[in-house]
């Protein structure tokens, strides 16, 4: 598949940022996903996400690494080697960073669905896995009071998965355990983020986010059976 890049690498430099779909260098507004793909329905994908530093992706080996060990999880398999969708997604924020105004940067996301289940009468083009690989700005300017000020956490009601239930080391998007919980937090106070309690009670995760505490001159964060591995985490 990685060879049919190159349908899409006469494309011009335009005002709309571009993305990887199924083969195809298109622009973001020709991504179209049919409304029977599992991803969509069940919530039957996966992805994975870092940013870019000045332009550069930020350990992209690593997050194509747990991409991979998602896609295992939930026995997908995009069609693609681990290299080729790294060359990939180079390849896509390469084409978008002339959009990058100074001190911007962006989330670079490769997620895959696994498609669409066939029923009779069908009549679909393609039935494998949806690939997407695609740039997104990171909310710099909106966060910036946060570096400044900090951020109030709350521990929503809700608990997060348990790893019986669910593994939290894949990263999925099967996200509405988090999302009910940032909603019910930000219902409290819009400014604050959620940071979910495992069912022991014990601090887990946010949203896109791990949590360490400083306690004693130690560093502590909670443990990986209960958390995504997150790839700044480890860099921590």
């Amino acid at each position: 598949m990685l060879d049919q890049t190159q349908e899409g690498s006469s494309m011009a430099l335009t005002n709309e940022r571009v993305a990887w779909f199924n083969g195809k260098i298109v622009r973001e507004s020709e991504v179209l996903i049919p409304f029977r793909d599992q991803g969509f329905l069940r919530g039957d994908a996966v992805f994975d996400m870092t940013r870019s530093f000045n332009g550069e992706a930020f350990r992209l080996a690593e997050h194509i690494g747990r991409l991979y060990r998602s896609l295992r999880y939930l026995d997908i398999d995009p069609g693609l080697s681990p290299a080729e969708m790294a060359a990939i997604s180079e390849d896509v924020l390469t084409r978008n960073r002339h959009l990058l105004g100074p001190g911007e940067d962006y989330w670079i996301a490769q997620r895959i669905s696994r498609g669409i289940n066939r029923v009779p009468g069908d009549n679909w083009d393609y039935y494998g896995p949806n690939v997407i690989v695609e740039c997104v700005p990171l909310p710099l300017r909106e966060r910036a009071k946060h570096f400044r000020d900090g951020i109030e956490i709350i521990t929503p009601s809700l608990r997060r998965t348990p790893p019986d239930s669910l593994s939290p080391r894949a990263k999925m998007h099967q996200y509405l355990n988090l999302v009910l919980a940032d909603r019910e937090v930000k219902a409290q106070k819009p400014d604050a983020w959620a940071v979910l309690l495992d069912v022991n009670g014990n601090l887990s995760e946010g949203q896109g986010s791990n949590i360490f505490l400083v306690r004693d001159g130690r560093l502590l964060t909670p443990r990986e059976r209960y958390v995504l591995p997150g790839v700044s985490r480890q860099a921590v």
